[in-house]
């Protein structure tokens, strides 16, 4: 007879299946939002546009400030300043702040740049900070201060915004006074640089293609990604400005301007290409950051929605979207669970119920899948040899789920943390930034050890429920567990015999 402690167990890895199981059916919501409402949409706004330009002449544009927040950005800052000047808009109407709040001396390339690009006729200014209060958010708000734009476009270092983006952009909030923010899609400078930034391009391709335009066409919330988007200038402000208690300030305003009246835009067909970090342990710290900031969003904001006077489909796509990364944790308790499981739980299932479980789980397993083919299917012209890429997709995600257990569980904690850049290697190696050694990764070899095991003993005991998906954990630490020791090696000894200087990242 089984312990109370054993079955303990196997309620956790009940919750954590049906959980995992609610987010993979979701999929399918959103995909089908997707697929209703594309064609009508991406027609719908370029109609628009046109009729914007047919009645409106290049007199009549309004005056926009872009804001670019950079730390520590040596190797990318100056693209960034000359990818924003070059963008297709009247100068007069056109305002950029430079908000450099470096410390490893790159600020200089910053102050020379906006030096050249002022005397080429640009409105452009350098704000810098001898201090990160509220990073990010602090940065952003400081520069809103003293602005003159309207409207406020916001690119990360690592973007290079094509010419016309203003111009494709900014009518679409000239045209509705309700609309608070226009969302552009990402898009990729370096994807095809390895198979980690190749995976990587697919998830962020399957986040803006299907998720974000499915949620803006529905009607639901959707967030601001923090980067390649404008907003409305009364829009932050009637919604409490930009704060920094979370670390997705992007995320936290969004959702409080939304619940304070204001609609997004997504535009699906602007795309802003930026560059994908290289190095895994960068990407990890960058999913940290991300699913960090989700969950201490979602415990700032979702009482505030469940109570607000909005649909219940607004209210449960909220959930699931502000709580996404909850999938990392319930991940790794399946993964831990299973084997204590085999070994002491007496597994009676029948025929027909294993049969069920069999289809029910093989239909939420394939959706996140589905959803990454279906958004390159209809986005990328070369999307057959890029779907190749999907195991390494599939390894990746479960990887990091140790990482991102640890960012849910310290966001439920309390503590606030500290933005951590993502360093990009950028097109000139100014700097060449130190990376500490990655002790998770140790972790992430013993889960692989461990999940290995787990799928010769489900296996040997034929059962063919649980085995393959602890065949792909293991599959998926070892790759995360070994790409973080090789790729902090090879910065190590890159750094040591560095011919630029070195300095460690922040």
């Amino acid at each position: 007879m089984p312990s109370p402690i054993i079955y303990a167990m196997f309620g956790l890895y009940a919750i954590a299946s049906v959980g995992l199981f609610t987010y993979g059916i979701n999929c399918y919501w959103l995909l089908a939002l997707f697929l209703k409402n594309k064609r009508k949409e991406v027609v719908h706004d370029k109609r628009k546009l046109r009729r914007y330009y047919a009645e409106s002449g290049m007199d009549r544009m309004p005056k926009v400030t872009t804001q670019l927040p950079v730390y520590n950005e040596a190797n990318v800052v100056e693209r960034l300043i000359r990818s924003v000047c070059a963008m297709e808009y009247p100068k007069d109407k056109h305002e950029i702040q430079v908000l450099d709040d470096s410390t490893d001396g790159s600020e200089e390339i910053s102050a020379r740049m906006v030096a050249e690009m002022r005397a080429q006729g640009h409105d452009i200014k350098l704000i810098h900070r001898t201090n990160r209060h509220d990073y990010k958010a602090g940065a952003l708000n400081d520069g809103m201060q003293v602005c003159s734009g309207e409207f406020i476009a916001i690119f990360d270092a690592d973007f290079v915004p094509p010419t016309d983006y203003l111009m494709r952009c900014v009518p679409f909030l000239v045209m509705d006074k309700e609309i608070g923010l226009v969302q552009a899609r990402w898009g990729h400078l370096n994807s095809q640089e390895s198979s980690l930034t190749l995976a990587q391009s697919i998830g962020i391709d399957g986040h803006f293609v299907i998720e974000q335009s499915a949620r803006s066409w529905g009607r639901l919330f959707m967030n601001f990604n923090g980067t390649a988007g404008i907003w409305r200038k009364s829009a932050i402000e009637t919604s409490g400005g930009w704060q920094g208690d979370t670390l997705t300030e992007d995320m936290d305003l969004s959702y409080r301007a939304q619940l304070h009246g204001w609609r997004m835009k997504f535009l699906y067909d602007v795309v802003v290409p930026a560059e994908l970090p290289s190095d895994i342990n960068a990407f990890k710290s960058q999913q940290f950051r991300w699913a960090k900031g989700s969950i201490q969003t979602a415990v700032k904001l979702l009482p505030q929605v469940l109570r607000a006077n909005v649909s219940w489909r607004v209210k449960l796509q909220s959930v699931l979207h502000t709580t996404h990364y909850a999938i990392h944790p319930l991940m790794l308790m399946t993964a831990i669970l299973a084997l204590p499981l085999l070994f002491w739980f007496p597994f009676k299932v029948g025929t027909v119920a294993f049969s069920g479980l069999c289809v029910l789980i093989l239909i939420s397993s394939l959706a996140p899948s589905i959803l990454y083919l279906v958004a390159q299917r209809v986005s990328r012209k070369n999307w057959k040899s890029r779907i190749l890429s999907l195991p390494t997709l599939m390894a990746l995600g479960v990887g990091v789920a140790l990482n991102n257990t640890r960012a849910v569980l310290s966001a439920l904690s309390g503590r606030k943390g500290a933005f951590i850049r993502t360093p990009k290697a950028g097109d000139k190696q100014v700097h060449v930034y130190k990376s500490k050694f990655p002790y998770a990764s140790v972790v992430e070899l013993s889960l692989a050890a461990y999940c290995f095991t787990g799928f010769y003993q489900y296996t040997s005991a034929e059962k063919y429920l649980v085995g393959p998906f602890l065949g792909l954990y293991a599959v998926g630490f070892l790759v995360v567990g070994t790409m973080s020791l090789t790729h902090y090696l090879r910065k190590f000894y890159l750094v040591k015999f560095a011919t630029v200087p070195a300095l460690q990242e922040a």
